[in-house]
């Protein structure tokens, strides 16, 4: 049970280590783009060419889905990504449950945007948990556990994918383990855990006020989606990449306090940001040099609202 790419590389390894998957529950095609064509989940498109059955209820708990599943008579369920909360009906259907790939290493960061959230709160470590569902939103005990450390520029899209594979590693051998009965379950310390929150597209516009340190993390973890953008000259002015530099007035945060051939740098609350990779709208994403080549920045020019 899964539907974005996060989801595929935990299909495709158990394929690889040779376990029948019989069924690939995934969410509805969504219509995307200006013409809105309809367009299959990752996860569908990857069981299709594994002629693997796909199911994809609008609502899993409805009576008549469950007893869909019922007759699969699966002797487990993972979920990676998936989308919808599981009844307790679905939880308790496997004869070894259902086991959940959860991209952070819980009980931090529960929730929908684990991955995002640690590139934003400048984390130094990361990684993926294996867990026994429960009725809870990533509250199940805890199987096992595998870290990865965070790079300097890592961005919500690169943690994303080094996250995914390490994910169907560990779901692969959290199998094993199950099989020959050497899993220990832990249960979770519910006063270390915290909450990731849903992404919004809002959650992108940068406020000038905040430290440049601040900025920098949010450019990078909401990267590539939604991003993180302002204003100029009133049109949407995204910025994809950045560095921090020391100094400068605070008092002018959101101001252009540099702009020459090569570099466009914006004063914060504290320090300043250096703007690498920008995209105004209308345009393609560029470097800082090549954008103010076309399009020339005054220094003083107040970005934002």
């Amino acid at each position: 049970m899964g539907t974005p790419d996060f989801a595929v590389g935990a299909l495709e390894a158990l394929i690889l280590a040779g376990h029948e998957v019989v069924l690939a529950v995934t969410q509805p095609d969504q219509p995307k783009g200006r013409g809105k064509s309809v367009q299959f989940p990752p996860v569908k498109e990857a069981a299709l060419a594994h002629n693997i059955e796909v199911y994809q209820p609008k609502r899993v708990r409805r009576p008549e889905c469950v007893e869909y599943l019922r007759k699969y008579e699966p002797e487990m369920i993972v979920v990676a990504a998936f989308g919808q909360i599981l009844p307790k009906e679905i939880l308790e259907m496997p004869k070894y449950g259902c086991i959940n790939i959860h991209a952070s290493l819980l009980p931090k960061y529960r929730g929908s945007a684990p991955i995002q959230w640690a590139v934003i709160n400048g984390e130094k470590i990361s990684g993926v948990t294996t867990m026994q569902m429960d009725e809870g939103i990533d509250t199940g005990d805890m199987l096992e556990k595998a870290e990865i450390e965070l790079s300097e520029d890592e961005t919500g899209g690169s943690l994303f994918d080094k996250l995914a594979e390490l994910g169907a590693r560990l779901c692969v051998q959290t199998i094993a383990h199950i099989k020959d009965g050497i899993v220990t379950r832990t249960k979770q310390d519910e006063s270390q855990a915290t909450h990731a929150g849903m992404i919004s597209k809002s959650m992108g516009n940068i406020d000038w006020q905040k430290p440049a340190v601040h900025i920098e993390r949010l450019v990078r973890g909401l990267n590539p989606w939604p991003s993180a953008y302002t204003t100029l000259d009133g049109k949407t002015f995204k910025i994809w990449k950045a560095a921090v530099q020391a100094g400068g007035d605070p008092s002018q945060a959101g101001c252009v306090v540099v702009s020459d051939k090569k570099n466009l740098v914006v004063q914060t609350a504290d320090g300043q940001l250096s703007l690498l990779e920008v995209q105004l709208e209308g345009k393609k994403r560029m470097t800082a040099e090549a954008f103010l080549r076309g399009c020339p920045v005054k220094a003083g020019t107040k970005l934002g609202s």
